[in-house]
């Protein structure tokens, strides 16, 4: 028996139902968060949790439930489906109205809901590196916000696994900006840069946790956006998320990067990860 989170409770998952006018549904009026879960332990729950109730204010959606309130039932809703290693998916929406552009008045309340995936770290890209492919970044100019609203991630992704590349990395003229699903990382001489955190990105949780490890191994920082040709130019690339980690990308839209190797920083970035993690499962 699998249970999902239905507002301030955890019921089987057949028990929850959403309104055909959710405004999740209709306008992908909402927010959500994915958290990693190592051996039974949430990873950077908190600072999900902190992302979560600060992209509901960007787009005025008060969460009924104080942090520790939500926490607490993330906690129960790992421990009910029992899962060791996987993902755990939260959102809210602004609830069920008639269908209108304006907002519905103070008596719809947001809808909460939640549930877990069994899903192994992956490993595998970890250590061997994958391909990408440059996309344009056709999304909307507020990337901070982690919105329902998915089209323009969705569209590049699929145009990346149509190429058979695992990630498209989304560019604004020649800008890099981030990947569809991930954060964009380039290493040259020794210096680590990526697109400092505005409107044009997502503040990565896993993306903040590799800066820390910068600082720990002694590698230099710069929040500096590049182009696409320096990003062909770097010495290693990578991209990251809950769900990827540290992703080496060893080929983009066939140019080779550091000769289809992982590089050094890269290795010892993510050893300096997993070092991080509650419990390290399988190492890279």
């Amino acid at each position: 028996m699998s249970y999902a989170l239905w507002n301030d409770k955890i019921v089987e998952d057949k028990l929850v139902s959403i309104d055909k006018e959710d405004r999740g549904y209709q306008f992908g009026d909402g927010v959500y968060e994915v958290i990693k879960v190592y051996d039974g332990e949430m990873f950077t729950a908190t600072e999900h949790i902190d992302r979560f109730y600060a992209s509901a204010e960007k787009i005025k959606i008060t969460i009924p439930y104080t942090k520790h309130k939500l926490h607490q039932l993330l906690h129960e809703l790992v421990e009910a489906n029992e899962l060791k290693t996987g993902n755990l998916y939260f959102q809210i929406t602004r609830g069920a109205s008639s269908r209108n552009h304006l907002f519905p008045g103070d008596d719809v309340l947001p809808v909460l809901t939640g549930n877990v995936k069994e899903a192994a770290r992956s490993v595998e890209n970890c250590k061997i590196g994958v391909k990408a492919t440059f996309a344009e970044d056709i999304r909307w100019l507020r990337c901070d916000i982690k919105s329902l609203n998915l089209l323009g991630a969705v569209l590049a992704k699929q145009e990346a696994h149509e190429k058979g590349c695992y990630e498209a990395i989304l560019h604004r003229g020649e800008t890099i900006t981030e990947g569809s699903s991930t954060n964009v990382f380039g290493i040259k001489d020794g210096v680590l840069y990526t697109h400092p955190a505005d409107n044009f990105i997502l503040r990565g949780i896993t993306r903040t946790v590799i800066l820390t490890c910068a600082n720990d191994i002694g590698l230099p920082v710069k929040e500096e956006a590049f182009t696409k040709d320096e990003a062909l130019q770097m010495d290693e690339l990578f991209v990251s998320s809950t769900t990827s980690e540290i992703t080496p990308v060893i080929e983009v839209d066939g140019n080779a990067i550091n000769g289809r190797e992982i590089g050094e920083w890269t290795r010892k970035l993510q050893k300096q990860f997993e070092t991080k993690l509650p419990v390290v499962s399988s190492t890279i």
